[in-house]
């Protein structure tokens, strides 16, 4: 399949951004941590504290979708559900400081990955594909300076089968060279194979829980390929 991708060149490719070209994840489990030794809940252990905020975070995507808004939206709401005392104007803009704190971050790439997508953009046809609020994710895009080698960015609000079917359509591509590459199997790897791509799963060890879900099966001549890490990219494409 290698030498097929090399000779081939016509191959597209569609790389998520979170977790997969940069960190994104470990900066929200650091806040959460922070949370929960601020909220020092005297009955609900941290797990406890952890698994409602996951519940309330849920909620939240329906309302508000992906990003900082909507993550400081659950920390505030699990307070008030959790916390004896109410959530007065300086709690929340203290619990508010804990998501925002996020946004200050550098973009901090995984192992090789400029190198790697300037590789790939000699060879196939990039498209960056991520889900969250635009401001957040354009922003993130543009401080990383690897937008030069994507020919387009799409910044969707849920990556499911429709999604993906909706991005074939838009840019004319052929399902049998399209790969969908990330990290997470519920947004990237099994609706990309729902919708007749291919697709490179790229495991994070920090992989947000509501991203966790068992890898679908590849049915031909639909084609998964599992890797390490992203650099191993060059010697498959």
């Amino acid at each position: 399949m290698g030498e097929k991708a090399n000779s081939n060149g016509g191959q597209t490719l569609l790389i998520d951004a979170d977790d997969t070209l940069w960190e994104n994840n470990i900066y929200f489990e650091r806040a959460i941590a922070n949370f929960i030794s601020f909220l020092n809940h005297h009955e609900h252990s941290p797990a406890q504290v952890r698994a409602v905020l996951n519940d309330v975070e849920r909620e939240c995507i329906l309302t508000h979708g992906y990003g900082l808004h909507s993550f400081a939206h659950a920390l505030a709401q699990t307070f008030e559900r959790l916390a004896v005392e109410p959530l007065t104007p300086a709690l929340h803009e203290t619990i508010n400081g804990f998501a925002h704190a996020i946004a200050e971050h550098p973009v901090e790439f995984l192992p090789g990955v400029p190198e790697t997508v300037q590789y790939l953009s000699d060879r196939h046809h990039l498209i960056l594909m991520t889900k969250g609020a635009v401001p957040e994710q354009t922003g993130k895009v543009e401080r990383s300076g690897l937008k030069e080698y994507f020919s387009a960015v799409e910044i969707v609000a849920e990556k499911d089968e429709a999604t993906y079917r909706g991005v074939v359509w838009k840019y004319g591509l052929d399902n049998e060279a399209t790969w969908m590459i990330g990290n997470s199997p519920k947004s990237d790897i099994n609706p990309a194979l729902a919708a007749g791509l291919n697709a490179v799963f790229v495991p994070h060890g920090n992989t947000w829980i509501l991203e966790h879900e068992e890898v679908a099966s590849a049915q031909p001549p639909r084609r998964l390929l599992v890797i390490e890490n992203f650099e191993q990219l060059r010697e498959h494409f």
